[in-house]
């Protein structure tokens, strides 16, 4: 999609910020947007040599990008990332909140320290970077903000209650923004694969393409072209985009 009924033009001069960018869905995504015109800062916690390696092919596409580490779980750390973009790239038109981690565990094995940590990689992190880059988008009165859940929400998924809990908060945190933005030119998705093919999910052994009724896992490009359409797309707003093969059908 982004090379064909988008072309390489749409979204030129913008500048799109992908948190959890240096591998997986988020790398497809990164990639994509670039295709697409727009350049990229790839956030990375620590896998440095991959972000560097996503960035390299961006710049081979024509476009800038900049790697940059940070914690995105952490304000602090969220305050130094979008002021790194802003400074050396441009003020931040699309954030896509893609990061976050899985734990699958019996039930009876999660801890409180389980559920708070990925409650808070994977929930805490969306909010902490909505606040950051909405005050700037409100002043332009543009913006696109792309938030990553997962088929957990709606189905419970393979994982475990902690994670189906932080992509359903996602879908909430999704609802809220779009309905409070929808008339300051800023839209607010979110994206909710199944069983896409990454090391997430081929990690899992209960993660089994008999679940999908097209018989296969998804490949990565295919949640990314969904991205590109939210990104270019001004009357998309407050809706999930479900790219799970079949598995939740609403």
């Amino acid at each position: 999609m982004a090379d064909g009924l988008l072309g390489k033009t749409a979204l030129l001069g913008k500048i799109a910020l992908v948190t959890g960018g240096s591998r997986g869905i988020g790398r497809a995504i990164a990639l994509a947007l670039a295709r697409a015109g727009a350049d990229i800062a790839v956030n990375y916690r620590v896998r440095e040599s991959e972000a560097k390696e996503v960035c390299s092919q961006i710049e081979g596409l024509g476009r800038r990008c900049l790697p940059i580490q940070a914690d995105v779980s952490v304000a602090g750390e969220v305050a130094r990332l979008v002021k790194t973009v802003e400074d050396r790239l441009g003020e931040i038109d699309i954030l896509v909140n893609n990061a976050g981690i899985s734990r699958p565990q019996p039930i009876e094995e999660i801890t409180e320290r389980d559920w708070d940590e990925i409650l808070t990689v994977n929930l805490k992190s969306m909010f902490l970077m909505t606040q950051a880059v909405l005050p700037r988008m409100r002043a332009r009165h543009w913006g696109r903000i792309i938030n990553l859940s997962s088929v957990a929400a709606q189905t419970g998924g393979v994982i475990g209650p902690h994670y189906a809990s932080s992509k359903a908060g996602a879908l909430g945190l999704t609802h809220f923004y779009a309905a409070r933005l929808a008339k300051e030119g800023i839209t607010v998705n979110a994206i909710a694969p199944a069983l896409i093919q990454t090391d997430m999910v081929m990690n899992n052994l209960k993660a089994k393409p008999d679940l999908i009724p097209v018989g296969r896992l998804g490949v990565v490009e295919e949640t990314a072209d969904v991205a590109v359409l939210l990104a270019t797309n001004g009357y998309i707003t407050g809706q999930t985009i479900n790219v799970n093969g079949g598995w939740y059908m609403c």
